[in-house]
């Protein structure tokens, strides 16, 4: 049985409110208490045949653009409004109804959230053969709607999907010590957790999956209003190196926030063309 039901009107599926803030409040204990950051791992989230059809409808990758640089390998990301699937859309926009909201706030104790019209870095994601995603903090203000980024919210999307292919999402201390929870990207497994400049997460290790498969999800992001004195510092994805590791640090970003935070503001948008020239 899912966590959320889909429920028919007319040929679209939608979420139920009452059973959104219920199943919500029921998981609020766990998620709030979770460490090494609030989060919380839902199997069977959704139903599993569904989730089976709308991979059917996968886009197609040909004529698209991936990232190709040491942080990010081999991942694809899939703007909502680019893809032709009915199914898709339908889902993604019940991601951001207000029904959805009501079930992320009632888990974990956020109120207000906003969804995200633009899905700035959310949609569908796809991740090839050897590619990864280092271990980071997410940008915490959205660049149109001046939000505060609040909550990630993923599904996964991989049938039959083999412990030894890899791909687990980590969860970091905040310290970057150790990895603290690992997670099989496994269908119909849900992952949601707070972000904040220290929530570290990522899936570092390069997928060992054959070449004919690939580790897909869906990805949602949820924000809230600033205070309204507003003086937190603008970020954009901070990847971190792992101890040990090979794991290589952007400079460029690190140049960037060193930028925000101490050059005079009349000299930043000159201080930025170093690094954008």
């Amino acid at each position: 049985m899912a966590v959320l039901d889909l429920k028919q009107a007319g040929g679209y599926y939608h979420f139920d409110r009452a059973q959104c803030v219920a199943e919500g409040e029921k998981r609020a204990q766990q998620y709030q208490n979770a460490a090494p950051f609030p989060h919380i791992q839902m199997d069977d989230f959704l139903d599993r045949d569904f989730l089976k059809r709308l991979i059917a409808e996968f886009p197609d990758r040909d004529g698209r653009t991936y990232f190709d640089r040491p942080q990010e390998r081999l991942k694809y990301q899939f703007d909502p409004n680019t893809v032709d699937s009915p199914l898709v859309r339908n889902l993604l926009a019940e991601l951001n109804a207000e029904p959805f909201l009501a079930f992320l706030s009632a888990m974990t104790g956020i109120e207000g959230l906003i969804s995200d019209p633009y899905y700035d870095g959310g949609g569908l994601h796809e991740t090839m053969s050897g590619g990864h995603l280092s271990i980071h903090a997410d940008f915490n203000r959205h660049g149109q709607m001046n939000v505060e980024r609040r909550l990630n919210l993923l599904i996964y999307l991989n049938d039959d999907w083999d412990e030894s292919f890899g791909g687990e999402l980590e969860l970091w201390d905040k310290k970057m010590r150790a990895s603290a929870v690992s997670v099989a990207p496994i269908l119909a497994r849900a992952v949601v957790f707070s972000t904040t400049l220290q929530s570290f997460h990522g899936q570092p290790n390069p997928l060992s999956c054959p070449p004919d498969r690939s580790r897909r999800s869906i990805a949602t992001y949820y924000y809230t209003a600033f205070a309204a004195k507003d003086d937190a510092p603008t970020r954009t994805t901070t990847f971190k190196q792992r101890p040990g590791s090979e794991d290589k640090r952007d400079w460029s970003v690190n140049y960037l926030h060193f930028v925000e935070d101490w050059v005079p503001p009349k000299l930043q948008k000159l201080a930025r063309r170093i690094v954008y020239r």
